[in-house]
């Protein structure tokens, strides 16, 4: 039995602070053999920093996932290559740096696709056109496949899932940072529409609420100022049986307390 922990996406240095308190917490809870997590929105609630990265892998997380915020931060994008822990959406073009897929330690098979629907200023190529090679292809290499599906429509998700059952270990949703209830096991594959999000709760996707609301009023954009309150590292379990079927889906939400708002976030 292989047990696979996967943390919600990380928004902000909020997110962070709740993995620095708990998510040794979380390993132990469920005995984690390794950890991904969803870090699209680690630095300033978009994009990943070279600094937030090595830092999460420092505090123990295996495979740090991006999304559609996967080139915001240049720091990033100047080195992903040489940063193999991090991973891109597998369905960009043949020209991007980096990679969307990688076997970890020899065991776990970790893929990252994005979705198509409202996504402006990144484009992926049809994810499902790309999903059984690139099944086929990590499969040849280990029985336990982890594909995370960064998407905004929840109709992407369940068509992706319903093409994976039974060819990969899990499909995990991400990007729209609201903890879901539809976790379940089809033909031995676990799926989520969404893992839900780390960092505060009582927020718009972890950005303050006054400042949404401010710009629904006025048109204006900004996505600047975080939120704090009511943070909490939310994600889902896996157990996987030998031969990479999924045993369990487990959801999880574990409040996290003492989080200090920092003004330069």
């Amino acid at each position: 039995m292989i047990r696979v922990l996967y943390i919600a996406e990380i928004v902000g240095k909020a997110g962070i602070s709740c993995c620095k308190k708990a998510l040794n917490l979380a390993k132990e809870r469920f005995n984690a053999d390794f950890v991904i997590a969803c870090a699209d929105g680690a630095t300033n609630g978009n994009g990943l920093g070279r600094n937030h990265a090595a830092y999460l892998h420092k505090l123990g997380i295996d495979a740090l996932t991006t999304g559609e915020c996967c080139f915001y931060k240049k720091d990033l994008t100047a080195n992903i290559e040489r940063i193999p822990y991090v991973l891109r959406p597998e369905n960009l073009v043949s020209g991007a740096p980096g990679s969307g897929t990688k076997v970890f330690r020899n065991k776990i098979g970790v893929a990252v696709l994005l979705g198509q629907s409202h996504f402006n200023k990144l484009h992926g190529e049809n994810p499902w056109e790309r999903f059984d090679a690139l099944a086929a292809r990590l499969k040849a290499q280990t029985p336990f496949v982890i594909i995370e599906f960064h998407a905004e429509a929840t109709a992407e998700k369940q068509t992706l899932f319903a093409l994976a059952a039974g060819k990969v270990s899990a499909v995990i949703g991400s990007h729209t940072r609201i903890q879901t209830s539809d976790e379940r096991i089809i033909g031995g594959t676990a799926v989520i529409s969404c893992a839900g999000r780390t960092g505060s709760i009582n927020s718009v996707g972890g950005c303050d609420t006054a400042s949404r609301i401010k710009e629904y009023l006025s048109g204006i954009p900004d996505w600047t100022r975080p939120a704090w309150d009511n943070c909490e590292l939310q994600g889902v379990s896996l157990e996987l049986n030998e031969d990479g079927s999924a045993a369990s889906i487990e959801r999880f939400r574990i409040p996290v307390q003492g989080i200090v708002p920092e003004t330069n976030s």
